[in-house]
């Protein structure tokens, strides 16, 4: 029987970028600290050896032990330290790395919140599969991104399948949680900030993790979200209120009416008087969503003031 025990290929000559920077296999000697922080992506912890202890909303004071894994949400405050010398799998993501999100899906859809939190246990194929990657990990040859990146999507469809679904719907329960809460944040705050970096800041964020957080739950820059949700806040207030345009002007920061008048054309297509005359004739009104140069939506992220 033949025994592969070196690859025969080497990926550092791959033309493809390599993301082995997504899931890493990491050594921490005894006493290794990580104060608490926000994190900038979603984080899957699998201990190999040693007990680490992590410390937050969900696993407050928690010893880790081999053989057991957690997840914490992105945006969620963590801090770690190494009892011993821990060896262990960091997964980060943005997004489920599924090849079955339906299955996913299913496994999450009807999650609730645990009444307390506790680490997931390995199971054989969990445990297999951890060692495989551990194994591959460490081999000092410059890892293949695509094969891990299967890898990856092998792990969460282990996870889905091979566990009963209160355990695996407990153990994604953090990334429900925080996209709600979060999301409960923007929509409380969204009108006192003109900036990202204000947005940021209001709510304990590094700029960036707060843009890709955002970006992740809707979908779109933080500035043009801003943007349409100032659009729809002044049309409401024209067409629906008695409000004297200076008032509303005044409300959402214009110093001066030709500024909001101009907005006004550029957003709605006429002046504020008119529209408030053709929605009074039974016209429909509707926002045109453009950027700063007059353009459709953008994708690019800018910190300019919204």
């Amino acid at each position: 029987m033949n025994t592969c025990t070196k690859r025969a290929t080497d990926c550092s000559q791959c033309p493809q970028p390599c993301q082995s920077d997504t899931i890493q296999l990491r050594h921490y000697p005894q006493r290794t600290h990580f104060p608490a922080e926000k994190q900038s992506s979603n984080l899957m912890l699998f201990i190999l050896q040693g007990n680490m202890l992590i410390n937050s909303e969900e696993y407050p004071g928690t010893i880790l032990h081999p053989e057991q894994a957690v997840l914490q949400a992105i945006g969620s405050k963590v801090e770690l330290l190494a009892i011993s010398d821990v060896d262990c799998i960091e997964l980060r993501f943005n997004d489920i790395p599924s090849f079955c999100q339906q299955n996913f899906r299913d496994a999450i859809d009807f999650s609730a919140a645990p009444i307390t939190y506790t680490p997931l246990p390995f199971n054989r194929k969990l445990q297999l599969l951890i060692s495989d990657l551990a194994e591959y990990l460490a081999d000092p040859t410059p890892p293949c991104h695509v094969y891990l990146e299967m890898k990856c999507k092998e792990l969460i469809y282990v996870m889905s399948n091979y566990y009963p679904p209160h355990l695996i719907s407990n153990f994604f329960y953090p990334i429900i949680s925080y996209t709600e809460s979060f999301q409960y944040f923007v929509m409380q705050n969204f009108a006192k900030v003109r900036t990202t970096e204000e947005f940021a800041h209001l709510g304990g964020y590094k700029t960036s993790t707060f843009r890709r957080l955002f970006r992740n739950l809707y979908g779109m820059p933080v500035y043009v979200w801003i943007l349409n949700k100032r659009r729809e806040s002044i049309l409401n207030d024209l067409l629906n209120t008695d409000d004297r345009i200076g008032i509303i002007s005044q409300r959402y920061g214009f110093d001066k009416l030709p500024h909001f008048s101009h907005f006004c054309k550029d957003s709605f297509g006429d002046t504020p008087r008119n529209l408030r005359k053709r929605a009074a004739a039974g016209e429909t009104i509707e926002i045109i969503c453009r950027d700063r140069e007059g353009n459709r939506q953008s994708n690019d992220e800018s910190d300019e003031e919204a």
